[in-house]
């Protein structure tokens, strides 16, 4: 089975996860991705408040229930204490027979690579994906995939040493869960950014407030 990895805090999940993954599906012929909701994210615990695991995973699960090979996965928060990847990549391999895992990353998180822990636990066992935007010289706007001596950030090829990797474009869109924080906060709508049972969710717990 080739399943695809989204992990992520989602916290909230928004239109630009759901492109990237429905992308990777199709591009990628997926059978299915999960998208994993951390439960601690070791990045981020001691830099700002996680919303609970629980309201996260059922926002994710909202917002792609009518998604056709999307699926919320909360292997991390069963499995609890802090989320790495090598733990995910481990339960990945014990729930699927000799699954093809492809991992999807963007390219800010695969400039740190080197920072993961336990990495080498895994590197072998997962063709990693850079999801990046299309630069503006793109001359054909339907080619995704793109070989790793395309790049030109000397800074990320070199950090993708010793992977399996591919290079998949999405289109492009200036949103991120902070600024969607930001604007709750800020009381402005988040119309068109955030699935509406998404949107239900964050009033209805009072998030980001």
């Amino acid at each position: 089975m080739r399943i695809g990895i989204l992990g992520g805090t989602f916290d909230p999940i928004h239109i630009g996860h759901l492109i990237a993954a429905i992308n990777a599906r199709d591009e990628l012929n997926l059978e299915k991705v999960l998208l994993v909701v951390a439960n601690q994210p070791w990045q981020k615990v001691t830099v700002r408040q996680i919303t609970p695991s629980e309201i996260r995973f059922a926002m994710v699960k909202e917002a792609v229930q009518s998604l056709q090979g999307l699926e919320a996965c909360d292997l991390e928060i069963a499995r609890g204490g802090l989320s790495y990847t090598a733990d995910t990549i481990a339960g990945i391999k014990r729930t699927y027979s000799e699954p093809e895992i492809y991992l999807l990353v963007g390219t800010d998180v695969a400039k740190e690579l080197s920072t993961w822990e336990r990495v080498e636990e895994f590197r072998n066992d997962v063709h990693l994906v850079v999801v990046s935007r299309p630069t503006e010289d793109a001359q054909d706007s339907d080619q995704f995939m793109d070989p790793i001596r395309s790049l030109e950030e000397d800074e990320l090829a070199s950090s993708l040493l010793g992977w399996k990797a591919s290079f998949l474009t999405v289109p492009a869109l200036a949103i991120s869960s902070s600024h969607l924080r930001h604007r709750v906060k800020a009381n402005k709508s988040l119309d068109f950014l955030v699935p509406q049972s998404v949107i239900d969710i964050i009033y209805s717990n009072k998030l980001y407030c």
